[in-house]
């Protein structure tokens, strides 16, 4: 199978920032989780990153040609106000899996609404770079809702 993750803005100062938040292992331990995941499962997981959104935008609907069988994406702060991205993500009808490592029910108002989840199979929130792991297993299962 065939999978793409991916983060959007600020996903790659893991380790850096609000480290209180996100935690203190770095996005390369991210990565190296990832692609150990996918030689366990027998998978090919591309990971791909952007502070921009008009490249994730680009990316989703590379999958569209490419052959992604499922996406897991941590859209980041896009998740709260980027209906592009949302469009981007109904557009594409393979299982898809938004993933945030904080519980953004915890934190500040902003962070509760999703634009993004709905055009997603399922939410996974509040644990930590696991849910990234969660999400795989959820595609690779059929079990998005």
């Amino acid at each position: 199978m065939k999978l793409l993750v991916i983060n959007g803005p600020n996903i790659n100062f893991l380790g850096i920032r609000e480290k209180s938040v996100y935690g203190t292992q770095d996005y390369d331990y991210l990565l190296k989780m990832i692609a150990r995941k996918g030689q366990e499962t027998g998978c090919t997981i591309e990971v791909f990153q952007s502070n921009h959104e008009g490249a994730i935008i680009d990316r989703i609907q590379d999958a569209y040609f490419d052959g992604t069988e499922g996406i897991v994406i941590n859209p980041g702060a896009y998740t709260h106000y980027s209906y592009a991205i949302r469009d981007a993500l109904a557009s594409i009808s393979v299982p898809k899996v938004e993933i945030h490592i904080s519980n953004i029910m915890e934190r500040e108002e902003f962070r509760h609404v999703s634009v993004t989840a709905p055009a997603c199979d399922r939410q996974i929130y509040g644990e930590g770079l696991e849910g990234y792991l969660m999400a795989i297993d959820d595609i690779l299962s059929g079990k998005q809702e």
